[in-house]
């Protein structure tokens, strides 16, 4: 059964999505459940209003709960009870120091793209001194966010509230606490209030922007029937109305929407230590260029635009050196792309490649590729050039199967007769054909590499679950219909500029079996 799923189906990763959000609409109430009844007192203490939450989760759409925004609102909230829950063992654990030692070890591996561990660890060794005080604010932190982007998840919502409150446990919101710093993982500028699920925000007055935007502004709202006011210190100004309006001189900035459903953020600066630094407005015409090279997928390969439309639905633009592009497992159809060290055809591997690792974190979401816990097994990364886990040979043996038919599809495509007129207006060149023809040989190589060392993986130790060996399965057979494909141009790619890139590439490939496969043998 599980050998002959269509992975790459745009039907099936349509009832993927479906299930997915039924999933976290189930996950986001049994989390309410468990506030209400097992968690109660450490809800009052947080505060984190279990029934509000709830409330809010009747009012989504069912659609919804597949969103970045819902998703990652609902994951933490879930990671923020799995921390309660650690707080509660460790106040009881006698042997605390082998304690503290599994638990930054479990940090590691379930919240490498949160940063929890160097927040409850910035030394980097795992110590149990001041362990409770960091947990205390990690969990008051997590309890703050989660509540904050529950109020305007639905524009108006929280004003509704009050009038709900028939039974003696709900009671009025009143004054909720909250940060206006920004965020980079959300890209969200400091300052303004962000309101749905596609990017509209509520911009403050001149007289408030900076205020706002400062660290420790100890801002506050307060929630009527009327409507919500943003509290600081003794004075307070109306946010939103009771028309369901912005007030205050607050003004209402819509999503700047590239197509339908697909938004554009703002664009997200690293600093030269490689952390994000600032956000700013994205530079006029680069809308156009991810616009020309969406359309180029959809023209070159209509299943993999399927697969994009359905999967990607906001693009932060990043401007990083030495930083391609990114993405999150609790924030599916976010992609942080590079679009400025990068070319269009770079533009358009990275749109495909970024919606390949949401299209692999749905699967996952599904099925347990792995068998036992042997993530601690390297293996040589063709992309990396060094040693990965097998998690990370996986995603990246995915991902660049995609990129590998992505380049295929493209060269068929400039065969048929495609002008070089043609090529310009979507913003590509007759030599970025040759270097897709050269990329995807490069990648068909590296694939091969990594499906042997997965093959080996399952078949010889066991680590793969079914599951994982029939996707394994499936992208060995997908790299040899497009090695098939696109065997007629490695002559002409061998005699061009890429030529000697592509042999030294082989080369490596080869010296690297030779040493990692006498050192697994």
């Amino acid at each position: 059964m599980v050998a002959q799923m269509k992975w790459f189906d745009a039907a099936y990763l349509a009832a993927l999505v479906g299930e997915l959000q039924t999933g976290m609409r189930q996950l986001l109430f049994e989390l309410c459940d468990d506030l209400a009844h097992h968690d109660r007192r450490r809800a009052r203490t947080l505060p984190l209003p279990p029934d509000y939450i709830r409330f809010v989760g009747r009012r989504l759409g069912r659609e919804d709960f597949s969103t970045w925004k819902v998703v990652g609102w609902i994951e933490e909230l879930n990671d923020l009870l799995y921390f309660i829950d650690l707080q509660r063992q460790f106040e009881q654990e006698r042997d605390r120091r082998a304690f503290v030692e599994q638990f930054a070890l479990e940090c590691q591996e379930k919240f490498f793209e949160h940063g929890y561990r160097e927040e409850l660890f910035p030394s980097g060794v795992p110590r149990a001194a001041g362990l409770a005080s960091r947990l205390e604010r990690l969990c008051t932190r997590l309890a703050r966010q989660v509540v904050q982007e529950s109020l305007f998840l639905v524009p108006g919502l929280p004003c509704l509230w009050p009038a709900r409150s028939t039974s003696a446990v709900k009671r009025p919101l009143g004054m909720v606490p909250c940060d206006l710093q920004g965020s980079f993982e959300r890209a969200e500028f400091p300052g303004r209030v962000y309101v749905g699920l596609e990017g509209a925000s509520l911009d403050p007055p001149a007289s408030l922007r900076g205020r706002l935007a400062g660290k420790g502004a100890g801002a506050s709202f307060r929630i009527t029937p009327q409507g919500i006011w943003l509290g600081r210190g003794k004075t307070a100004a109306p946010l939103w109305g009771e028309n369901r309006q912005p007030a205050g001189g607050w003004t209402f900035a819509p999503p700047h929407v590239l197509r339908p459903g697909l938004t554009l953020g703002p664009v997200l600066i690293y600093g030269k230590d490689l952390t994000p630094a600032r956000l700013t407005v994205p530079p006029e015409g680069l809308a156009d260029r991810i616009n020309r090279a969406w359309d180029v997928i959809e023209a070159a390969w209509p299943e993999g635009a399927q697969r994009l439309v359905r999967l990607t639905t906001h693009i932060v633009p990043l401007k990083a050196w030495g930083v391609v592009s990114f993405s999150y497992r609790h924030r599916p159809g976010l992609s942080f792309i590079n679009c400025f060290d990068r070319d269009q055809l770079d533009l358009i591997d990275d749109l495909i490649h970024e919606n390949s690792h949401h299209h692999l974190n749905l699967l996952l979401r599904k099925f347990e590729m792995r068998r036992g816990d042997h993530n601690q097994e390297v293996f040589y990364s063709p992309w990396r050039r060094s040693l990965r886990p097998l998690h990370g040979i996986l995603h990246a043996t995915f991902t660049f199967t995609m990129g590998a038919m992505l380049f295929e599809r493209l060269s068929a495509w400039a065969e048929k007769d495609v002008s070089p007129a043609t090529l310009r207006a979507f913003g590509l060149t007759e030599r970025d054909i040759l270097r897709a023809r050269f990329r995807c040989l490069e990648e068909v190589a590296s694939v091969r590499y990594a499906v042997r060392d997965l093959i080996w993986a399952a078949e010889q130790m066991g680590w793969l679950s079914p599951s994982g060996v029939a996707l394994v399965r499936a992208l060995a057979a997908e790299v040899a219909k497009i090695a098939r494909r696109i065997a007629r141009h490695r002559a002409s790619v061998m005699r061009s500029r890429y030529g000697p890139l592509l042999r030294r590439h082989l080369r490596e490939l080869a010296q690297a079996r030779a040493r990692y496969g006498r050192l697994r043998a």
